[in-house]
């Protein structure tokens, strides 16, 4: 099935018995100038209001909703946020959850996990190293894997945020998107097409799609910085890999120096609180790694709200 079909078909779902669960996330409109933007307006899709907080509990969600759960319930291997959604999903359908996270993990995060019932594994330096641990007790349990960004579901989940932003506000000439192991970036270009252009967007320190690109096929990454938790997968996923070939033309690489401004800016600016993760769109406006034409309409994804309080003194 095509995946602008399995998106509305995902979407159709949600809406028939989970819209208590998957919120339909604002888009608020604001001129270019109110963000120092040169450009006709700046479109944020609010999504770090997600259940969760982050748009991952869309792909989870569908993820078990579309495949039976054994007694041993669900698994996945996670920074932070595909656990979170997981969990709340299993949850939200009363099964088992087993997370395993990195050491890089942060502590919210991980409160979170085990305040959403969540039994949490911290194991290994990084994703990959959780990963491995996690494929290897799914062998011993039989449980259903959630993979955090490399599953059909999980793409056509996120993809049905890029559906609503057209819904809701027509289409936005840019589309800029963070990437980390590519289920959002394959979702959104799944659904834009080359309807609108989709921007691509990575810390210098996890620039797992823009390596690939240079490489010519994904290849294996060092990873760490200011998003790591976050955008921290050492290989663009397969899926992503196809989509963003076929829909995707821009990668640009952002210092944590611009992403932990544009997060910043968000919070004294517009009191929205986000993880760094999702300041990167604003990172790419204001640092000039992305130059907007002056009649332009660009949607800025804000991914994700897994943070600390605390780290926006």
């Amino acid at each position: 099935m095509p995946i602008r079909y399995q998106i509305e078909s995902c979407q159709r779902t949600f809406q028939k018995g989970y819209s208590h669960f998957i919120y339909q996330t604002p888009v608020w409109k604001l001129p270019g100038k109110a963000l120092g933007v040169n450009c006709d307006q700046v479109w944020l899709k609010l999504e770090q209001l997600q259940t969760g907080g982050s748009f991952k509990a869309r792909g989870m969600l569908n993820r078990l909703l579309s495949n039976p759960i054994p007694a041993s319930g669900v698994i996945v291997a996670s920074g932070g946020n595909a656990g979170i959604a997981t969990a709340a999903a299993a949850r939200e359908l009363g099964v088992r959850c087993e997370v395993f996270v990195p050491e890089v993990a942060s502590p919210a995060k991980r409160a979170k996990l085990v305040a959403l019932g969540a039994e949490v594994v911290v194991l290994g330096a990084a994703y990959a190293d959780a990963l491995q641990a996690c494929l290897a007790r799914q062998q011993q349990t039989g449980a259903l894997l959630t993979h955090a960004y490399d599953q059909p579901e999980v793409v056509a989940g996120a993809g049905t945020m890029a559906l609503e932003i057209e819904q809701q506000a027509g289409l936005p000439d840019a589309v800029l998107v963070s990437v980390g192991g590519g289920g959002l970036i394959a979702g959104v270009a799944g659904w834009f097409e080359r309807r609108s252009r989709v921007v691509a967007l990575e810390p210098v320190l996890a620039p797992t799609l823009f390596r690939a690109r240079e490489a010519g096929r994904p290849v294996d990454v060092a990873v760490s910085g200011i998003a790591a938790d976050s955008l921290g997968a050492k290989r663009i996923g397969d899926l992503a890999w196809a989509a963003t070939q076929a829909h995707v033309g821009d990668a640009l690489l952002l210092s944590d120096e611009s992403i932990r401004a544009a997060q910043l800016w968000l919070w004294k600016e517009l009191k929205l609180a986000v993880e760094p993760a999702a300041a990167l769109p604003l990172a790419a406006l204001h640092s000039g790694a992305y130059q907007p034409r002056p009649d332009e309409k660009i949607c800025l994804i804000l991914c994700g709200a897994n943070l600390d309080p605390a780290t926006l003194a």
